[in-house]
């Protein structure tokens, strides 16, 4: 029997991460002793995949991607959540609906500064994409940032014009900063792979009856969160013990696309990211599919149509 199960993750509450960390019989359902790790961005989550210090990782699949392009012996087992990624910024600012392209909300950056988490998050390459496509890439300064706290802090100190970044940020400027969303997430890049759970390729052979155990969790964790979103952030609210309630709740319902199955919309965009990560000079070499994502216990654990397209409507904040 393996000594522990290591997971890496981040500081998200829209993870399944969070709920499972709050379960006390967490351990006994597995079988193993579970030990968690919180890294501040995806990349530092593949370094420490590169490192052999993870079986089980919460990270966005550019980064993952990037990390597979190098060697690294990784692969996405099953989804979490789609349309992670939330433009935001000061009230003053042009925002949807009445500004309806992207192209024209990025483009009143021109001269400006936008914050973003860590170079190669998800984040960062959706920016830096849509920045190349609207040729602005050299008129918008893309500053980064290692932790999101430090992008909201960006924000408030009016080092940078916005930020593009997680739900969790979006509520914070929305709060902390007299902010708003500015164009909805599920316009900004639809279907984007906000999150997946990435395996180590090791743990898939030796250890699959455990590895599907987890991901059984995940799955009930997800559910939990799509269709009883206040009863999950009351948990997530009481377990992390610095945030209230509302501020969890406000989080989940920025974008509720909720699910544990790899769909095809889900994949089809992460592929997309290949060529982009290419094209941005991020990877020499472009992983295929199969060596992207192993779809073979999410199938047993999650039969059946996905539910991304099922959760409730976006909070507007």
């Amino acid at each position: 029997m393996m000594e522990a199960l290591r997971i890496g993750h981040l500081s998200t509450f829209y993870h399944t991460a969070v709920l499972l960390m709050a379960d006390p019989h967490l351990s006994g359902r597995l079988g193993v002793p579970v030990r968690w790790q919180l890294f501040g961005t995806g990349p530092a989550i593949v370094e420490a995949f590169e490192k052999n210090e993870l079986d089980l990782a919460y990270i966005g699949l550019p980064p993952a991607i990037i990390g597979m392009a190098r060697g690294i012996q990784i692969t996405c087992i099953a989804g979490g959540h789609m349309e992670g990624t939330v433009l935001c910024g000061g009230r003053n600012l042009a925002a949807f609906p009445e500004i309806d392209r992207i192209e024209d909300i990025f483009g009143q950056f021109a001269g400006h500064a936008i914050g973003v988490p860590g170079n190669g998050s998800i984040h960062d390459v959706i920016l830096r994409d849509y920045l190349e496509r609207f040729s602005l890439a050299g008129t918008v300064r893309v500053i980064n940032y290692p932790w999101a706290d430090l992008v909201l802090e960006a924000v408030v100190k009016k080092e940078v014009a916005a930020a593009i970044g997680t739900p969790a940020l979006a509520v914070s400027v929305q709060r902390y900063a007299d902010g708003k969303v500015l164009f909805p997430p599920s316009r900004t890049y639809p279907h984007n792979p906000s999150y997946g759970i990435l395996a180590n390729r090791d743990l898939l052979e030796k250890e699959q009856h455990l590895t599907e155990a987890f991901l059984m969790l995940h799955e009930e964790a997800t559910a939990l969160l799509r269709d009883q979103p206040a009863e999950a952030a009351r948990i997530i609210s009481s377990y992390v013990g610095f945030v209230d309630e509302a501020f969890v709740l406000d989080t989940l319902m920025v974008s509720p696309r909720y699910c544990a199955q790899l769909s095809d919309d889900y994949v089809a965009c992460a592929m997309d990211f290949v060529g982009i990560l290419g094209r941005l000079g991020y990877i020499e070499r472009e992983p295929g599919e199969d060596e992207i994502f192993d779809r073979t216990l999410i199938r047993r654990t999650h039969p059946g149509k996905d539910h991304y397209g099922s959760n409730g409507r976006s909070h507007p904040l």
